[in-house]
């Protein structure tokens, strides 16, 4: 069954058919609650379970495309280890496992995070997220500093227009202007694995709006965790849960027989 683009609300998982889809998420915000900090965030009970059933399902083609960095990833979804961009697409791991990394080039100045680093020093509640290519700077512990984060932030971006910050969620990052979950999705879904497949792409910020664009544009499906889920993470799980347990009878059929 063809499903038609721009959702609002999620497919729901029974006419899903899940040799015609790749699904792609993003983490913090969609799979995960929103904590304090990016260190406090908890992983719910079974949803390391519940991916890995759906990646055996898709035939391997699901990816998390996230923020954070691929270490960070396999730490959170630990001992999963799966297809995903991280920090928003510079660090790239395919599903036969080979790991690709965008160009030096790509990469905030060190000058520019040693700026940075003495800043944040002088703000309170302010937290530095170093990654390889890309910098953020979080404010959620103290949101009044919002303003001279972005200012300095924007002081860079005045310097090298290939650079821009991006907007997330009590937050702003620091990166390249080529580098976004958009690129990283097409990127996969040129892969073997993913080729001749449909995207559905499931995002909760500014940060995911490239890959909702993107899933859109090759004939898929970007929701917006707001709009298709009510803005929480634990309804996008269920879902994800339903999806999952969709092959179950068959897979119980199949172990009897």
């Amino acid at each position: 069954m063809m499903l038609q683009r721009s959702h609002i609300a999620p497919p729901r998982p029974d006419i899903l058919e899940k040799g015609a889809w790749a699904l792609f998420l993003d983490l913090d915000g969609t799979l995960l609650d929103i904590a304090a900090s990016p260190e406090s965030v908890l992983v719910p009970k079974h949803l390391v379970e519940v991916l890995a059933t759906l990646r055996n399902q898709l035939g391997g083609a699901l990816a998390i495309l996230s923020g954070r960095s691929l270490r960070t990833i396999d730490r959170l979804l630990h001992p999963l280890l799966i297809s995903a961009a991280g920090e928003h697409g510079a660090v790239l791991r395919l599903p036969q496992g080979d790991v690709l990394e965008a160009d030096a080039s790509t990469m905030v100045p060190s000058h520019w995070r040693q700026m940075i680093h003495r800043a944040a020093e002088a703000w309170p509640g302010v937290l530095v997220e170093e990654k390889s290519h890309g910098l953020a700077l979080h404010y959620r512990a103290n949101p009044a500093f919002s303003v001279p984060v972005t200012a300095l932030l924007e002081q860079f971006v005045e310097s090298d227009p290939h650079f821009d910050i991006l907007p997330a969620l009590m937050a702003r990052e620091l990166r390249h202007r080529s580098i976004n979950k958009g690129a990283a999705l097409r990127r996969l879904m040129d892969n073997q694995t993913f080729r001749g497949r449909l995207p559905l792409f499931i995002g909760d910020d500014v940060t995911d709006e490239d890959a909702i664009a993107a899933a859109e544009q090759m004939g898929g499906i970007g929701l917006r965790v707001a709009d298709a889920f009510a803005g929480e993470p634990a309804r996008v799980r269920a879902w994800l849960s339903d999806l999952a347990a969709i092959d179950a009878p068959l897979a119980q059929q199949t172990a009897r027989s």
